[in-house]
């Protein structure tokens, strides 16, 4: 008898066991998602300020689009500042991926 009761034991722990892993496993894909979603957050302002910083610019000035006669160090630096940002944007979104879980 002793033995049927260490085998139940033994299963219903081991069933109990199985349940926390799933329920684990599941809460880590839930932040792997959530934490893919940040990270793509991040790199999409990234996109978005190298799209208004740089390429806007350019193309203002190669079209002769842009009535604003705005000397050419502060496009340089505005084209500048939104490189960086961008850069900087994008690193936080890949520190973001360092954070996934197995």
């Amino acid at each position: 008898m002793r033995d049927v009761k260490l085998d139940l034991m033994f299963m219903l722990c081991s069933y109990e066991f199985e349940v926390n892993k799933l329920g684990l496993r599941a809460m880590s894909l839930i932040h792997n998602e959530r934490t893919k979603l940040t990270a793509t957050l991040f790199n999409t302002l990234a996109a978005a300020s190298i799209a208004a910083g740089l390429f806007a610019p350019a193309a203002a000035v190669a079209y002769g689009i842009s009535d604003l006669r705005i000397g050419k160090v502060y496009v340089a630096v505005l084209i500048l500042v939104c490189v960086l940002g961008a850069a900087t944007l994008h690193l936080i979104g890949r520190v973001h991926l360092g954070r996934l879980q197995k």
